[in-house]
């Protein structure tokens, strides 16, 4: 009877829809999560071999992102938004494994075709209102990441007795002074003394970094803040700060 019954149990665990165990592991089942995972590893592997246009080892990095992004899929995924998990997670595995690609400069023979976030055919059946549905969780993925990365940059900040007021007060006005600023930010990384200075002292090495730089020592100082939060962010792992920058810092 007890033998009857758990095959029963089984038998009904079998027919639950992948919607219906992306609930489940959302509650905390973890030992469903992995048993989900391994399952639906060869899925993971053709989405991300769509992408990277070979054949996917699991010993490659890229496998590895696109086992995170479904991981990911599976914990965020909201049935009310209309889009079948296969849909919602396929779409977030490749944006995934193309921003990996595109930030770590791999394949630069390959031309990434955008369709394939878009492609009906690789995505059969893909609603306008689905695709708005992986583009929701995508901005909120973003604006959490940037929240992550503002808070980490201010803790870091205020190990040099700096805030974010204290930048914004202290931002030079003029373009071009914000322009000689930044270069002084990047004299300072691109010198291992005066970057090891920067972090053991916690404060601009003006004396030494007047004689690299063009510009007098009353504009370091009256720039000192703008430059040390500038060197942080180009030394350190600020993916969206260094967005924001991004044309200035030629990084």
């Amino acid at each position: 009877m007890l033998n009857l019954l758990l095959f029963l149990l089984a038998k009904k665990k079998k027919k639950q829809t992948l919607e219906e165990v992306a609930i489940q592991i959302q509650q905390g089942d973890e030992q469903l999560l992995n048993e989900i995972i391994d399952d639906y590893k060869p899925f993971i592997k053709k989405t991300v071999s769509s992408v990277c246009k070979r054949y996917i080892y699991e010993s490659d990095d890229e496998f590895s992102i696109g086992l995170i992004a479904f991981h990911e899929a599976l914990l965020k995924y909201n049935s009310q938004r209309g889009a079948s998990i296969i849909s919602f997670s396929e779409i977030i595995i490749k944006r995934k494994v193309i921003d990996y690609i595109r930030k770590n400069g791999r394949y630069k023979d390959i031309s990434i075709d955008m369709s394939l976030l878009e492609d009906e055919e690789d995505s059969p059946g893909l609603t306008f209102e689905q695709v708005a549905s992986v583009d929701e969780y995508e901005r909120q993925e973003e604006t959490i990441k940037r929240r992550e990365e503002i808070r980490s940059f201010q803790e870091q900040l205020s190990q040099y007795k700096l805030s974010f007021q204290d930048i914004v007060e202290q931002s030079p006005k003029h373009e071009d002074a914000r322009l000689n600023a930044i270069e002084i930010a990047k004299t300072v990384v691109d010198s291992q003394e005066l970057l090891q200075y920067l972090f053991e002292k916690k404060r601009l090495p003006i004396k030494m970094l007047e004689k690299q730089v063009v510009v007098s020592r009353k504009t370091i100082e009256r720039n000192r803040k703008y430059i040390i939060a500038i060197s942080l962010i180009i030394v350190g792992d600020y993916v969206y700060l260094k967005d924001y920058l991004k044309g200035r810092l030629d990084i």
